[in-house]
């Protein structure tokens, strides 16, 4: 289900509505006592349609973090936003550019439209840029010939996944939190070209996430934004992380 075309759809329709019956008594036609029910009902949530279809369009969108590919930086259950202008504004449903603001930068997390089925997202870390050769090997990331630096922080002592290996990463100007699973080496390593018009994108739980190791590298097309901020932690399963509320992503 595309709920964005069905908001374009229903803000479209009671838009017509609204827009009909004045028009119609605009033109002098009687005009009965009472609004028609249909009439009264687009009136109504016409306002509130519109204006939630521009801030998720163009401004800011939410998004719940189904899976651990991004832990330590996000956890399941996180419910974040997903700044939509930073890198242009799209039109809603056909995700076509019309204004170009700024560029992805390497360390962004970000959310995208998966290639092979656009109707699902996927979060991530921006590690490649266009033109860039990256290479994973052995739990280190090298990126144009450059290792990545990176430095041992002990265990990772949280129940979603103990026994984990805590590192910090150094992406460029963005340091960040990875995890290692003991005995996962190996897994996705490989050296990758970037294609132009395309970025690489990695979970910080190396171990544990399909990326653009198994995928191939993201179109500039099929970004969504960048996420921003937590505004809820709750799985279900379990008390919400009260503390994790309005926690900035890096």
């Amino acid at each position: 289900m595309d709920f964005s075309l069905i908001l374009v759809l229903a803000t479209l329709a009671t838009g017509l509505v609204w827009g009909a019956h004045r028009a119609y008594r605009a033109m002098g036609r009687p005009a009965s006592t009472a609004e028609p029910v249909v009439v009264e009902y687009a009136r109504s949530f016409f306002p509130v349609l519109l204006l939630v279809l521009v801030v998720r369009s163009f401004l800011f969108e939410p998004f719940r973090i189904p899976s651990s590919s991004m832990m330590p930086t996000l956890l399941t259950g996180d419910f974040i936003f997903v700044n939509k202008y930073t890198y242009g504004l799209r039109l809603p449903v056909l995700n076509t550019k019309i204004v170009d603001i700024g560029e992805p930068r390497r360390g962004d997390v970000i959310v995208f439209r998966l290639p092979a089925d656009p109707s699902t997202n996927y979060i991530k870390r921006l590690v490649g840029l266009p033109g860039d050769t990256i290479r994973y090997a052995n739990d280190h990331l090298v990126i144009n010939g450059q290792p990545v630096p990176d430095e041992l922080r002990g265990i990772y002592n949280d129940e979603l996944q103990p026994g984990s290996i805590l590192l910090q990463e150094q992406l460029g100007s963005v340091s960040h939190q990875i995890l290692l699973i003991p005995g996962g080496a190996g897994r996705g390593d490989g050296t990758f070209v970037v294609p132009p018009g395309h970025y690489f994108m990695m979970g910080d739980n190396r171990d544990n996430s399909q990326d653009s190791r198994f995928i191939g590298p993201i179109p500039e097309a099929n970004i969504v934004g960048r996420a921003v901020r937590i505004w809820m932690n709750w799985d279900f399963r379990s008390m919400p992380r009260w503390g994790r509320i309005g926690g900035r992503i890096e």
